[in-house]
């Protein structure tokens, strides 16, 4: 069906834009302090879209889009940089709201210092992978960044956020990719997949969340302090 990948971005961000007049959390509030961030991740992601689609990294079904493109990509895949990271950093700010626990800093560097450690060893033994070794690259050079250089405090809420965010990751990229609406060349990725999706995508999320994520709490706080 033409309309596929346009009716999972619709679904995708639906619930997230109805819950977010919920009288608690007031997600609508925090909308201004999106934009911006959104706006300069999906530029850098489009680039990087447009990169491996040239370069065969992986190609989209023609026919489940509905045939309109942007700078090379599918309309619909332009708007994948909309409405998945609104609904993560809603999840993000649902969590911040209801659930009060926290990692505690040991903890959370743990979890990053793993996070490098896997993506050393991705970018060693897949240096020939494109999406592999950008994909590891992005994180060797983004972790150490808001660890070490930027301390950002958020990271120790952050991972729990990515962990829901998993739920809706495995039904919406399962979707793109058992159909598939998206086609990956595994001459270009480690070749294995959880289910239907490549290992990758996985660490691709986690860049996506971070950037967003972060620009979010970068705005709200500018704002808080101004």
């Amino acid at each position: 069906m033409k309309y596929t990948y346009l009716l999972i971005n619709i679904l995708t961000v639906f619930f997230p834009v109805v819950l977010s007049f919920d009288k608690r959390v007031h997600f609508y509030k925090s909308w201004k302090f999106i934009w911006r961030g959104m706006a300069i991740t999906a530029l850098f992601f489009l680039f990087w879209d447009v990169l491996f689609t040239v370069k065969g990294v992986w190609s989209f079904n023609p026919h489940y889009i509905i045939g309109i493109t942007l700078w090379g990509l599918p309309l619909e895949e332009v708007l994948f940089f909309i409405t998945v990271p609104f609904a993560c950093i809603f999840i993000y700010a649902c969590l911040n709201y209801y659930v009060k626990w926290q990692m505690n800093n040991r903890l959370t560097l743990m979890i990053n210092s793993l996070i490098i450690i896997l993506s050393v060893l991705g970018a060693i033994f897949y240096h020939d992978r494109l999406y592999t070794i950008v994909t590891f690259g992005l994180l060797l050079v983004l972790m150490p960044l808001l660890q070490y250089v930027f301390k950002v405090r958020w990271l120790n809420r952050f991972y729990l956020a990515y962990l829901v965010a998993l739920i809706p990751f495995y039904i919406v990229n399962g979707i793109l990719t058992s159909i598939p609406v998206v086609i990956y060349n595994n001459n270009e990725n480690m070749g294995k997949r959880i289910g239907t999706i490549p290992i990758e995508d996985h660490f691709y999320l986690i860049i996506l969340l971070l950037m967003n994520v972060g620009f979010f709490e970068y705005f709200k706080t500018k704002n808080q302090l101004s």
